[in-house]
């Protein structure tokens, strides 16, 4: 009996309301793009881990310095190596007043302070951090450099010149990336469809799911409710365009293969949907309950990433079920111009296990012959790329490796360490008890690595005083003003903040080891959790250490939740363990070739700790995805025709679309190596490759020979697994 046919109307009215409200809502976030610097920010407190010393330090600074800044150094240097004369440092004085009539600058810069050898001479700015501080950093940076005097080189470093040049790092994502991104993922739809367009249709999908996600994310970033940075920005952008574009792949398969069949434009939009839905919904599904994983997270970055990015999937999700069979149910089969499905084209050979043509049913037909071989040879190829894991050196970097390429920020800091102290402008804070400071400023000036102490004291030209300890006793001395009388400390709810200038730069392992043992040495003489240390080190340090706290319990998190979803969505046990055995074991080896390539042929410093951890989610979630689309289809097909015959059916029918999907996938997540900066350039790298793997490896050849291999024993307990219709082996 055939279905009641559906009205004209609804058949051009329902696609034609849904595009309406598409475009629509695409309209109005399109020009979020370039007001996302409006709630975007990159500054160091987006990163910190929330309950860490450091943080806790970090919030309560400017009750001891009066307002929130940042420091930024202006470090010059003589050009051949001779002691800077009278005449220059004169100069850089007067660059240093000129310098605090910039606009975010936050009251008057040091003045000049000479090195021991001479050749050098620094200066501290202050910098208004709660407005743009790449913006006060570039205008210094212009001041500097229009006004330093004759033979003098100058730099500015410090902690806000590398905000500013890791900010500086960010600006192309809103342009370039975009246009990296969706560039490749249009020759590569050309390609694999060679339609002028088709390829529209399913850019526009992911456009606009882009656009209507980022106006949701705009405004909960604008209400406070979740935070967005410039890494968090760049990986929703690429996600969504990925997994819509993948999304969308599917759905087209599912239109053409009804197309082929000769159904018209409604009964084909149908037949496609109900195809699509199950496997888009679940894949979507499972790449969210990865990434909601993260809000289990220490790091305020990840927490953020979670949400956000769960947001990106849904409307690629939503977009893909909506937006694109509507413009398909309009546009019919002329969207495949000039290549039209022809009736009976797109039906599966009867037996796949005897010769066929096409290169999918030929792969289909080596399973079937080789099918053990095959799934053993792939597993030892991807467990000795697994070896190469030993070689991922993912315990942080430097903040001045951070940024790819040229940084000033980072050459003023070797200027800066080969004359002065390397922690300067950087120091370790300590926030102690009024009654405790004495025996801590004792525990500092006896600890190794520590080449000053200083005291925060409103009373104190500069906001700091010189501590010593006589007799158990703490005393003060103004700096730079000998004989003036002895500042008081601030006191603020019964604490004092100290400062110690660190003789290792701030970011090196020297400056590590020196903060974590200040942090034993303080505990051990004032008791656990009596006195804080934070800075600049601590804060990377307690960033590191949350880092590696977070993959080891995210990482187990996500994989027990992505099964209990493959379990509910095959209605097998096995099935869904072979699928995470292999997907675990694809990325051991995307992680193993990826460290041999970081370095022994980039070169990298290292690798921050969440990188594996972001890796990991992306390829576990993502990889899935195309098991989800393979194994579904599987199922369906072996529901008719038996497990052995419908895995090879499966295989068929799904494996020119994972593998276009697979490819455009890898080329959105290549395309954020286009930002110079080093965790995405390695979260590119790692994702790209992996899904390459999960694409031409895993789901292509391991999984469909192991799946043959064990027969209809994947599907235990379900009663597929019982049924009597593969009691036989198919052999060629």
């Amino acid at each position: 009996m055939r279905p009641p046919r559906v009205s004209r109307w609804l058949r051009v009215g329902i696609p034609s309301l849904l595009v309406l409200l598409w475009v629509v809502g695409g309209s109005i976030g399109g020009p979020f793009f370039g007001r996302v610097d409006q709630v975007a920010t990159n500054d160091q407190s987006s990163f910190l881990p929330q309950s860490a010393d450091a943080t806790r330090v970090s919030e309560r600074l400017t009750d001891f310095t009066g307002s929130d800044t940042i420091p930024a150094i202006v470090v010059a240097t003589t050009s051949d190596g001779s002691a800077l004369s009278d005449a220059q440092v004169a100069a850089l004085q007067s660059l240093a007043t000129d310098i605090a009539a910039v606009e975010g600058v936050a009251g008057d810069a040091s003045p000049p302070v000479v090195s021991d050898d001479g050749q050098a001479a620094q200066i501290f700015v202050p910098i208004d951090s709660s407005g743009e501080v790449r913006e006060v950093v570039e205008q210094v940076r212009e001041r500097v450099s229009a006004q330093i005097p004759a033979g003098v080189e100058a730099w500015v470093t410090g902690p806000a010149g590398f905000t500013s040049d890791l900010v500086k790092g960010f600006l192309g994502i809103d342009g370039l990336l975009l246009v990296v991104a969706l560039a490749a993922v249009f020759v590569i739809l050309v390609i694999v469809y060679r339609s002028p367009l088709l390829p529209i249709l399913v850019l526009l999908t992911s456009v606009f799911a882009l656009c209507v996600a980022l106006l949701t994310v705009w405004w909960l970033a604008y209400a406070g409710i979740v935070v967005l940075n410039g890494q968090v920005q760049g990986i929703l952008f690429i996600l969504v365009i990925g997994a819509a574009t993948d999304y969308a792949l599917l759905y087209v398969a599912r239109f053409r293969e009804a197309v082929g069949e000769g159904l018209r434009r409604w009964d084909a939009t149908t037949r496609a949907w109900r195809g699509a839905f199950e496997p888009i919904l679940a894949s979507g599904g499972t790449v969210i309950a990865g990434l909601l994983c993260l809000l289990l997270s220490d790091l305020a970055t990840n927490r953020a990433l979670g949400p956000i990015a769960s947001i990106g999937i849904a409307f690629a999700v939503l977009s893909a079920l909506t937006f694109l069979p509507a413009l398909l149910a309009l546009v019919g089969r002329a969207a495949f111009w000039p290549f039209l499905p022809k009736p009976g084209r797109s039906a599966l050979p009867a037996d796949l296990t005897q010769p066929v043509k096409g290169l999918w049913p030929r792969q289909a037909r080596l399973v079937a012959r080789r099918a053990r071989p095959i799934w053993v040879i792939c597993t030892l190829v991807l467990l000795a790329a697994c070896v190469g894991i030993t070689q991922l050196r993912a315990d942080g970097v430097p903040a001045s490796d951070l940024v790819l390429g040229a940084s000033e920020a980072r050459d003023g800091q070797i200027a800066l360490a080969e004359h002065f102290p390397g922690g300067s402008g950087s120091p370790a804070y300590v926030l102690v008890p009024e009654r405790e400071a004495a025996r801590t400023v004792s525990v500092l000036q006896n600890a190794s690595g520590i080449e000053a102490v200083s005291v925060f004291s409103a009373d104190a030209p500069g906001g700091q005083a010189s501590v010593t300890v006589v007799d158990g006793v703490l005393q003060t001395t103004a700096l730079g003003a000998p004989g003036a009388p002895a500042p008081s400390p601030t006191v603020s709810d019964g604490d004092v903040l100290l400062a110690a200038t660190l003789a290792d730069t701030a970011d090196s392992s020297a400056a590590d080891d020196t903060v974590r043992q200040l942090r034993t040495a303080v505990a051990v003489e004032l008791g656990e959790g009596t006195a804080l240390v934070g800075g600049v080190t601590a804060t990377d340090i307690d960033s590191i250490d949350t880092s590696i706290r977070d993959r080891t319990l995210i990482i187990p998190i996500v994989l027990a939740v992505i099964l209990l979803i493959l379990m509910a969505l095959l209605r097998s046990i096995v099935a869904p363990v072979i699928l995470i055995g292999t997907v675990i074991v694809s990325f051991g080896a995307a992680l193993g070739v990826s460290a041999l390539v970081f370095d022994g042929i980039l070169g990298f410093p290292g690798a921050d700790p969440a990188v594996p951890l972001y890796g990991f989610v992306f390829l576990v979630a993502l990889g899935v995805d195309y098991n989800i689309f393979l194994m579904s289809r599987v199922r369906e097909e072996s529901l008719a025709h038996g497990t052995r015959a419908g895995i090879l059916r499966g295989l068929v029918a799904t494996g020119g679309v994972i593998t276009s999907a697979g490819l455009v996938l890898a080329a959105t997540f290549a395309a954020l190596g286009v930002i110079p900066i080093l965790f995405l350039a390695q979260l590119a790298f790692i994702v790209a490759f992996g899904v390459l793997l999960d694409t031409f490896v895993v789901r292509s050849l391991l999984v469909p020979a192991l799946a043959y291999d064990l027969g209809r024993r994947i599907w235990w307990p379900s009663k597929l697994g019982r049924a009597d219709a593969d009691t036989r082996r198919l052999d060629a």
